[in-house]
């Protein structure tokens, strides 16, 4: 390990402290280091599920180092806290960019973080790579979208509980933290039910304000959805800390897997690691990773998970295997470019493969997005999630929803001839 200690918010090894001390100039010393941003939220709301994902780059960073480098040279996490405050992502984005002068950032959770920070990376033209599931209908040449888009997540996840496999459900409730994920990916869930017969008075569409915490009307409607003669579930797309007291209040009001699965969008393994899971056994999260998994690629992640972060009851998630195969492909595409340099390193980054902690690989596509498994699982009392359905093979993650009628003659490739995130689908 590099020995990494923090210092006005970056974290630096020390080599870079021996090359301080032997007095070289700061202009040759930023020669020899390769920076990697990192923009998660340390503090408020967002801070249960991002903390674990700035702590993923950091261990990549060690390791990179630990072998050598990249490009031989020394790489530095530069760490700042936009504090789940959605404005200042924007303002840490272009701190990170123009003042400390990465190559390169990993960071946000929520959409309208994203959101927030996209006109910064465009007008400065540096890469974002993007680690969580998102609303799709959006595909930036600044950003690598490694996280689901909904054909790879909430579509299979619905598709899964109308199967006589999945319960057979026939009602729906749509719950989601109120900003631009869950309503889009809801008005995509909306459309797709319609397309397979539900009627309207079948969904019921809910949301909440971000750390929202008062859930006893909400569950006790959602009971009393479920309680009219049609099997019901709930696709949940409530994110951040207000899962806690969700989970607690359907336990207190006794509602469990048998009676109304709930299906969770933006829950995995370090969320259920701050809730007694004693009430969530049995209902479902959809993802394209569990840490459950068995595979040679997961448990060497794990194992080096746990000595990096030396706890040995840590988790690992969905997101963080996101950040890992963002990382590994941005790393192999600056070593085939020879170079840090924008244009060239993601020119450099189609095509690229990784195996990802699922036993397969991860390709990575021209419209920014994955080549992934998608999985269903059932959440364990020890607060592990145990796959009870995958894919047969990887889905190739779409930026345009089929379900929405102005997106589905969109196509996003960034190479030629079209070169652009959201054309028309050629006649053919």
């Amino acid at each position: 390990m590099l020995g990494l200690r923090k210092v006005a918010g970056v974290f630096t090894g020390a080599a870079m402290l021996a090359t301080s001390a032997l007095g070289l100039g700061t202009a040759q010393a930023a020669d020899d280091v390769i920076k990697v941003g990192v923009l998660h939220s340390l503090t408020g709301t967002m801070a249960i599920s991002e903390t674990t994902l700035k702590d993923a780059v950091l261990m990549m960073v060690d390791d990179l180092n630990k072998n050598g480098g990249l490009l031989g040279k020394k790489v530095e996490a530069v760490v700042v806290d936009p504090a789940s405050n959605w404005p200042l992502f924007a303002e840490k984005a272009r701190e990170l960019i123009e003042v400390s002068d990465v190559d390169v950032v990993f960071g946000c959770w929520t959409s309208v973080s994203r959101k927030s920070v996209l006109p910064v990376f465009e007008e400065l033209n540096s890469l974002l790579f993007y680690p969580v599931q998102y609303e799709g209908e959006e595909s930036s040449r600044n950003v690598f979208y490694t996280g689901a888009a909904p054909n790879q997540q909430a579509i299979p996840a619905v598709e899964y509980l109308m199967s006589e496999e999945g319960g057979s459900v026939e009602r729906w409730v749509l719950a989601g933290t109120d900003y631009v994920y869950p309503r889009t990916t809801n008005k995509i869930l909306e459309a797709f039910l319609k397309s397979k017969g539900v009627a309207e008075e079948d969904i019921m569409i809910s949301y909440t304000p971000f750390g929202h915490s008062d859930w006893q009307t909400i569950v006790s409607d959602i009971k009393k959805f479920g309680s009219e003669g049609k099997k019901t579930a709930v696709v949940s797309t409530i994110n951040g800390d207000a899962n806690v007291p969700f989970y607690k209040e359907l336990g207190n009001q006794g509602i469990d897997a048998a009676d109304i699965p709930v299906v969770a969008f933006s829950v995995g393994e370090e969320e259920l690691a701050g809730l007694d899971t004693t009430p969530l056994v049995g209902h479902l999260a959809a993802w394209n990773y569990f840490m459950s998994i068995e595979s040679e690629e997961n448990d060497a992640f794990i194992k080096q998970w746990k000595a990096f972060i030396g706890d040995d009851k840590r988790v690992t998630n969905d997101p963080m295997e996101a950040t890992y195969l963002g990382f590994k492909m941005w790393t192999q595409a600056v070593k085939q470019a020879g170079t840090t340099d924008v244009d060239a390193v993601r020119q450099a980054m189609y095509g690229q493969k990784v195996k990802n902690l699922t036993g397969g690989t991860a390709v990575m596509n021209t419209n920014h997005h994955l080549s992934k498994p998608v999985l269903i699982g059932e959440i364990q009392d020890n607060g592990q999630i145990e796959t009870v359905w995958r894919t047969d093979d990887v889905v190739v993650g779409d930026a345009w929803s089929d379900y929405i009628p102005e997106s589905a003659k969109l196509i996003a490739d960034w190479t030629y001839p079209y070169v652009c995130g959201g054309c028309e689908k050629p006649m053919y």
